[in-house]
C-alpha cells in the first residue's frame, strides 16, 4: 500500500438528519446511564468495539447501522460548520 498520497474519502447520499437523530438518542442514553457521553464515544470510534456504547435502550444496536465512517463524516462536517 502506498501512503505517501493522501486517499480521498467520499459517502455519496446525505444521511445527516439520521446521524443527528441517531447521535441524539444515543448521547441520552449514555447520560441516562452516567456514562461520559464523549469518552465512551472516542473509545467506541478509536476501537470499533461496540461495548463502550451501552445497551441500555437500544443504544449498541442502533449505533451500529450506521458505518463509523459516516458517523465521523457527520459530526466533523457540523463541526468544521460552525467554526
Amino acid at each position: 500500500m502506498d501512503n505517501s498520497n493522501t486517499a480521498k474519502f467520499n459517502l455519496s447520499g446525505d444521511r445527516t438528519a439520521d446521524v443527528q437523530a441517531l447521535m441524539t438518542y444515543v448521547l441520552n442514553a449514555l447520560k441516562e446511564k452516567g456514562y461520559n457521553p464523549i469518552n465512551q464515544l472516542v473509545g467506541y470510534f478509536i476501537s470499533g468495539d461496540p461495548t463502550y456504547i451501552t445497551n441500555y435502550k437500544g443504544a449498541r444496536g442502533l449505533i451500529r447501522r450506521i458505518d463509523r465512517d459516516e458517523l465521523l463524516e457527520v459530526i466533523l462536517s457540523d463541526y468544521c460548520s460552525r467554526l
